[in-house]
């Protein structure tokens, strides 16, 4: 799945002239934001393809998987560093994973598992670009949080603020509907054609590289939003239970 040659962009060093993107005949970069060069198809790049790195002008290309010896030969420094010795200057990569419940609901457990599984396997690919993942879990298990955080259904999978589906699609959740006594529905997602109540790990990988060689920065747009009200009969479940347990007729949140 993952490609091991491609170009990785220095953008402290580029100067955005559009002169690899332009040069490129194999469709490697998005042209619709030239001339700023961002890698759209990595997986057209030809192996020890050193064309556009031999043509950028402040050296600021290299390639992922290139053991050949190549320095751009317009690099101001030659010393060649991994990444590792450059920890700093890595890529920060967000990866939020928010849900409802972790001790109950099999799709928010197997969801994580594979989110988790995913990670791993892209995680030398992007370390190697000059990225790093930053795995951040929420609970958002009040109607304050869910507000706060802009949450839609459960369980949601960000990576730099952007959504895992445009759209939002749910079935009823056996587990999350025990939780509150009422019907609930958790988020099933559509990958190539098939709907699934757990991504797969493909879907979930190709997801984060996406948004790691976009060239997208973290997504803060604010939108309007309103609690859906399948969380809010989420909510209001729960919480009647949990008041019912302790004889509480005051709203507590207790467990």
């Amino acid at each position: 799945m993952a490609r091991k040659w491609y170009p990785v962009i220095d953008y402290m060093e580029c100067i955005e002239c559009g002169i690899c993107s332009k040069m490129c005949p194999h469709e490697v970069y998005d042209m619709d934001k030239t001339p700023t060069p961002v890698v759209k198809n990595p997986e057209n790049c030809v192996d020890h393809c050193h064309g556009c790195g031999n043509k950028c002008p402040k050296g600021a290309i290299t390639y992922v998987g290139d053991d050949t010896g190549w320095v751009p030969k317009n690099k101001k420094d030659d010393t060649v560093s991994c990444a590792a010795c450059n920890s700093n200057s890595l890529k920060k990569i967000l990866v939020e994973y928010m849900y409802l419940d972790l001790n109950v609901c099999d799709r928010c457990i197997g969801t994580e598992e594979i989110l988790v599984k995913a990670m791993e396997e892209i995680k030398e690919e992007l370390y190697n670009a000059g990225f790093e993942m930053i795995y951040r879990k929420v609970l958002i298990d009040t109607e304050e949080k869910a507000i706060k955080h802009h949450f839609n259904s459960s369980p949601s999978i960000r990576v730099n603020g952007y959504d895992l589906c445009e759209t939002v699609q749910e079935n009823h959740c056996g587990c999350c509907s025990d939780i509150a006594c009422d019907s609930v529905q958790c988020r099933t997602y559509e990958f190539e054609g098939q709907m699934y109540e757990i991504p797969p790990v493909r879907m979930l990988a190709e997801f984060i590289l996406k948004q790691a060689y976009s060239g997208n920065t973290i997504n803060t747009r604010k939108i309007d939003y309103m609690l859906p009200e399948n969380l809010k009969i989420f909510y209001t479940g729960k919480k009647k239970i949990n008041n019912a347990a302790c004889g509480c007729t005051r709203g507590c949140n207790c467990e």
